[in-house]
């Protein structure tokens, strides 16, 4: 069955980085595109990165532009989200997403961004 396993998540000092992985299986992770998601508390969730299935096209929320990355080894079916400059506005669950003619989400990662 479709797993997305995420990973990285942590407390982390304002202007600190932190690294996200998401380990998929049970579909042919090469041939999709996966995003990532965060969910503030007391907000709804929202897109954060989107990456294309051979990694040739990324889109960011307007909010992390410049700050975070998206990438994917699609050798090792692992897509990543690298934050730098972490505000507390980031503190959120972080989700991985994939469609696949239906959705699936991983279980969520903490980040919190805090002194």
């Amino acid at each position: 069955q479709v797993q997305l396993v995420e990973s990285g998540g942590g407390l982390v000092q304002p202007g600190g980085s932190l690294r996200l992985s998401c380990a998929a299986s049970g579909f042919t992770f090469s041939s999709y595109a996966m995003s990532w998601y965060r969910q503030a508390p007391g907000k709804g969730r929202e897109l954060v990165a989107h990456i294309t299935s051979i990694g040739d096209n990324t889109n960011y929320a307007n909010s992390v532009k410049g700050r975070f990355t998206i990438s994917r080894d699609n050798a090792k079916n692992t897509v990543y989200l690298q934050m730098n400059s972490l505000k507390p506005e980031d503190t959120a669950v972080y989700y991985c997403y994939v469609w696949l003619g239906t959705t699936y989400w991983g279980q969520g990662t903490q980040v919190t961004v805090s002194s």
